[in-house]
């Protein structure tokens, strides 16, 4: 589990902390739920897929091009180093 830091407006942290003790839940369950909701219609959004699809597309290209770069620094078939033998 990760922390995140957020700023409210006193406006927003009043009508959150209302509403998550009238539906009798921690502020913080009410903010992860908006998360979660929010989360949820994003994903479902055509316009947000797409998007994805090209950030994809993007990060494989980008993942390539270093795969090819540590390619030409180390080369791909070279044999990995001894181990150093005990002294005896």
């Amino acid at each position: 589990m990760k922390t995140l830091a957020i700023r409210l407006e006193d406006e927003q942290h009043a009508r959150i902390s209302i509403l998550a003790k009238l539906a009798n839940v921690s502020v913080t369950d009410a903010i992860r739920d908006a998360i979660n909701t929010h989360i949820e219609k994003l994903a479902a959004d055509p316009e947000v897929s797409a998007k994805a699809e090209s950030l994809t597309a993007e990060i494989e290209r980008d993942a390539a091009e270093q795969r090819s770069a540590i390619a030409a620094l180390f080369g791909g078939d070279k044999p990995a180093s001894r181990a150093r033998q005990q002294k005896g």
